[in-house]
């Protein structure tokens, strides 16, 4: 029986349905027939099934269909998907798998959520329940894996990242580039969403994983191969290019009073750890790692559990500016150490490239500038978060 209240909202807000389908008889037609009891804007793409897909689709040729003449993988029959709902003048589509595991039932979450939602530019992932018994231990073991990756990529914590039961947000996904085909789509999706500020969530979802229905395209070795080389590269790009592009549009934006209120002085991390992130950050900036700077604190803050966004801010000292003094310094500090005599002044190390000529005392100088400018800095920091604590403290209670 259809529900007209449904039915209604998924017109009023532009929605469809998307059922990519490669070799699922068995449970095609249940799912189509239950995805009709919410409405018939349903775009279905047969990815060039080889059984009776094509029979099973005759008793609805009133729905929208594409027809693959050869397989090619879900991220194109996804993508062909998006590209013809746009077409047709959607918002927004909710994609489904055809193999039995999806419940058609849960169809009016996601239009519930996607109703009171503040913010529309808004893809939500059906949160499966990963210990179910009849969920395989390799999904669930798939699933923690990438979980954990797409929270290193985005900063984002989500219970379920490879459900293919979805809304997506596709007016405001249209411009982005994408170069996956296979299963590994649906991550490099929401990666690039979340990057271009659509607000990526769960909402929770029934599941059912039954052997005798279910058939799996996933090939293990060959796509977790390339969702790792995917991640590999997701990865790459954020530390290289995301952080350092999200970092300076918010200081951009909020300007260097604003952006040292709210988020150095204002973060919620201890006294401690907000200090030893600018140490850390100090470090790696003064010290000789050029050109890796970057990917080497975050990292590094990754690891010991810092702040990543102060360590990233203060690992920025090497900046055109402060450069000549860092290298002087550096210099000086080294042959000083080395109990060698200074033969060069500044401008014979910016015009005659003499650092090629003391290397030696350069890198043990710029550890030792580095260690000392971390020390100190990072000391003077905690003392001075001490000191905004406790004011904070004593306006509150006043």
């Amino acid at each position: 029986m259809k529900d007209i209240t449904i039915h209604q909202k998924l017109n009023d807000l532009h929605c469809c349905v998307i059922i990519p389908t490669f070799n699922n008889p068995k449970t095609l037609q249940r799912v189509i027939k239950g995805v009709l009891n919410y409405t018939e804007n349903i775009i279905i793409i047969n990815d060039g099934s080889t059984d009776k897909t094509s029979e099973i689709l005759k008793e609805f040729s009133g729905l929208e269909q594409i027809h693959f003449k050869a397989n090619k993988g879900k991220g194109q029959a996804l993508r062909a998907g998006f590209k013809h709902a746009e077409s047709l003048g959607y918002n927004y589509a909710i994609t489904i798998d055809s193999d039995g595991q999806h419940f058609p039932e849960d169809i009016p979450s996601f239009i519930d959520a996607l109703e009171v939602a503040e913010d529309k530019n808004l893809l939500l992932i059906g949160a499966r329940n990963m210990g179910h018994d009849s969920v395989p231990k390799k999904s669930s073991f798939g699933n923690k894996f990438s979980n954990f990756w797409y929270w290193a990529e985005t900063g984002i914590k989500l219970q379920d990242t490879q459900s293919g039961f979805r809304l997506y947000p596709i007016q405001h996904l249209k411009n982005l580039k994408f170069y996956t085909s296979k299963f590994e789509f649906e991550i490099e999706v929401i990666v690039k969403a979340a990057w271009s500020g659509t607000v990526v969530k769960n909402i929770p979802i029934q599941v059912l994983y039954d052997e005798n229905e279910r058939v799996s395209h996933f090939r293990p070795f060959k796509d977790f191969t390339r969702i790792s080389i995917l991640n590999t590269w997701l990865v790459i790009l954020t530390l290289l290019y995301i952080k350092p592009r999200d970092f300076f549009r918010s200081f951009k934006k909020k300007g260097f009073k604003r952006f040292l209120t709210e988020d150095i002085i204002g973060s919620n991390d201890s006294s401690q750890k907000k200090a030893a992130s600018i140490a850390l950050g100090l470090f790696i900036g003064i010290a000789p790692f050029w050109g890796a700077q970057t990917v080497i604190v975050i990292f590094l803050a990754f690891v010991f559990k810092l702040n990543k966004t102060i360590a990233f801010a203060f690992s920025n000292i090497s900046i055109p500016p402060f450069i000549p003094f860092i290298i002087f310094t550096s210099f000086q500090l080294g042959h000083f150490i080395l109990g060698e005599e200074v033969t060069f002044n500044i401008s014979e190390i910016i015009a005659d490239f003499e650092v090629l000529k003391h290397l030696k005392s350069y890198l043990i100088g710029s550890f030792a500038l580095a260690t000392v400018t971390a020390l100190s800095i990072g000391t003077l920091s905690y003392f001075l978060f001490l000191f905004f604590e406790k004011k904070k403290v004593t306006t509150t209670n006043a």
